[in-house]
């Protein structure tokens, strides 16, 4: 799998704990406290290891073999190396006393998750790429389950103004794979799937499936530790937000906008059919200026 590498990983404390997790060899318990820390980046440096095992809904001892299995001595050689590289905004921000109500911080939270990803977005190799492989399959098979389902639905309504064939998979059950069976019998090459959490299983199933008929699966998802990483050949992390009861995914909302224009450079009649939608809503009165 191709992880997303870009020039500004190490500048956020997302990207400092990405960067420390790249290449270890995590069991799936250390992948949810690697997920989980990469979530609270800026407050992960701050936490005891009890408070960390609550977040990630693990045991304790389970923190403190996840910091032994990155090379430290326990978990506060790892927590002490976190706090000397966090840069001070972050020790502000952590301290919990900025004046901001939830709902402000909420917004702050999410505003933090779109710099990160503008960081990501200094190297358009990876999105330059996925809208390579989107504009070559013909049909363009895009799935998003459950809280992911709105994400798939707005890339396919706007993607498919300059694609020829978008086949959206927005609902599971035995179908699915009938449907991506379909698509590839009709010449897909490739499956654009929004996966957020909490991650069906049946997403991974359709991921496991489409990468056994021969499709390339580009995924947007909140982590590169997230469950579908292993069934996905080029996986570009948008994170969300965990300041409310439900998670807000502006990220992922705005990344697959990002894909969209990536794709429809790829398209060399893209513009002629957008004039032409434009032209025919024009004549049928169809939106109110």
């Amino acid at each position: 799998m191709n992880k997303w590498k870009g020039d500004g990983v190490s500048d956020s404390p997302a990207g400092r704990l990405q960067a420390l997790f790249e290449g270890q060899r995590l069991t799936p318990t250390q992948r949810r406290i690697a997920h989980c820390m990469v979530r609270r980046a800026a407050d992960v440096p701050f936490l005891s290891s009890v408070e960390l095992a609550e977040l990630a809904g693990v045991s304790q001892p389970s923190v403190t073999r996840f910091a032994v299995a990155l090379g430290f001595d326990g978990y506060p050689a790892l927590r002490k190396h976190l706090r000397e590289s966090v840069p001070a905004a972050a020790v502000k921000q952590a301290s919990g006393h900025d004046g901001h109500n939830e709902y402000q911080q909420a917004v702050f939270a999410e505003i933090e998750n779109l710099r990160h990803l503008a960081e990501l977005l200094a190297d358009p190799a990876p999105v330059e790429r996925a809208g390579r492989l989107l504009a070559g399959s013909r049909p363009l098979l895009v799935l998003g389950l459950r809280a992911a389902s709105s994400q798939a639905r707005g890339f396919a309504y706007f993607a498919a103004k300059v694609h020829p064939d978008v086949r959206l998979l927005d609902e599971g059950g035995t179908m699915l794979t009938d449907r991506v069976d379909a698509a590839v019998r009709a010449g897909a090459t490739a499956l654009l799937c929004f996966a957020l959490p909490r991650h069906p299983r049946e997403v991974v199933e359709a991921l496991e499936y489409a990468r056994s008929a021969g499709l390339t699966v580009v995924t947007v998802a909140e982590s590169a530790f997230a469950p579908v990483a292993a069934h996905s050949d080029l996986l570009i992390p948008a994170a969300v937000g965990t300041g409310l009861a439900f998670d807000t995914a502006c990220a992922p909302m705005l990344l697959g906008r990002v894909l969209l224009e990536a794709m429809a450079d790829g398209l060399p009649d893209a513009q002629a059919r957008l004039e032409e939608f434009d032209a025919k809503a024009a004549a049928r009165g169809l939106f109110v200026e």
